[in-house]
This record gives C-alpha cells, sequence and structure tokens, in this order.
C-alpha cells in the first residue's frame, strides 16, 4: 500500500514539474513577444518620424511632401486597432513618392539629403525585420497555447491570444537595395 502511494506521489511530482516547466517556456514566449512588440513599435515610430522630417525638408516637391507628411502622421496618431492600416498606408505612400529614382536621387543631392536618405533608408529596412521577429514569437507562442495541456490546466493565465501584426511593410525598391 505504502509502496503504491509512493508512486503515485512520484508520478505527481513528475506531472507538476513538466506543468511548471510548460508554463515557464509560455511565460518566456509572453515575454519574448512583449520585447518583440516594443521593438516593432520603436521601429515603426522610427520610420514615420524620418518620413515625417524628409516630407518637411522642402526638398521634395510640395505634392510628394503631403502626401508622405499625411500618411506619416495618420501612422503616429492611429489607434491600435488601425494601426496595421495606417502602417500600411505609409508604405504604400513610400512606394508612391519613392517609386522613381529620381526622388531618391533629388533627395540625395540636397542639403543633408544624403543622411537622411541613408537614415531613411534604414528606417525602410528595419520594419520588414521587426515585424518578422514579432510575428514569429506570436507563432511559436500560439504553437504552444494550443496544445491540450495548456489547455486544460489553463496554463496560460489570463494572457489574451496573441495576435500577428499583418500590415504592408515592402519598402520601395531604390531604398530598400541601398547598402
Amino acid at each position: 500500500m505504502i509502496e503504491t502511494l509512493v508512486w503515485i506521489v512520484l508520478g505527481l511530482a513528475v506531472v507538476g514539474v513538466y506543468l511548471s516547466w510548460t508554463a515557464g517556456r509560455l511565460d518566456r514566449l509572453h515575454s519574448r513577444m512583449d520585447a518583440a512588440r516594443a521593438a516593432l513599435d520603436a521601429q515603426l515610430l522610427r520610420r514615420a518620424s524620418v518620413v515625417l522630417e524628409v516630407a518637411t525638408s522642402g526638398v521634395l516637391d510640395p505634392a510628394s511632401s503631403l502626401v508622405l507628411y499625411e500618411a506619416a502622421h495618420a501612422a503616429r496618431q492611429a489607434e491600435e486597432e488601425h494601426r496595421e492600416v495606417a502602417e500600411s498606408e505609409l508604405s504604400q505612400a513610400l512606394r508612391a513618392v519613392f517609386g522613381d529614382a529620381t526622388q531618391v536621387e533629388a533627395l540625395r543631392e540636397a542639403p543633408g539629403g544624403e543622411a537622411a536618405a541613408e537614415e531613411l533608408a534604414a528606417a525602410v529596412r528595419r520594419v520588414p525585420m521587426a515585424r518578422r521577429f514579432h510575428n514569429d514569437a506570436v507563432r511559436a507562442a500560439r504553437a504552444l497555447r494550443t496544445h491540450r495541456k495548456v489547455r486544460w490546466f489553463r496554463l496560460a493565465g489570463h494572457a489574451p491570444f496573441p495576435l500577428a501584426f499583418e500590415m504592408d511593410d515592402e519598402p520601395p525598391a531604390d531604398l530598400a537595395d541601398r547598402p
């Protein structure tokens, strides 16, 4: 009788350790996802800020400046539920304005334009990477949260189900190819 009780207690201890390890792993994935989201937000804010600087610099023609300014301002002011759309519209505005290599060259030839073009190129290249890191973290957390043991024992607690950030982040070809 005691031997059976010892085996039951030992089995419950092993299951408890396994569930604790799984809960810790899920917590680390949620932390990684939060950090990736913060990095994505920082890169999106940086891109909008650089676009606002370029739009107000006076280097571009007035129509292009207005298109970029409105798209960047809308992206910075967008509420969370409309953020993906606003960021996609900023990407489309960047492709519309800088789709022609002459606009990029006009920006580079202006005083201080080389630095602005480099900063803009870096900002538009970093957004897809940050979004990919975030979506990878979301995918890993979702995969673990769909396991039965996580659902049955409620190991995720009250954390909201992770959502990917889906947006059009294709950079203008002439800016993205810059070294």
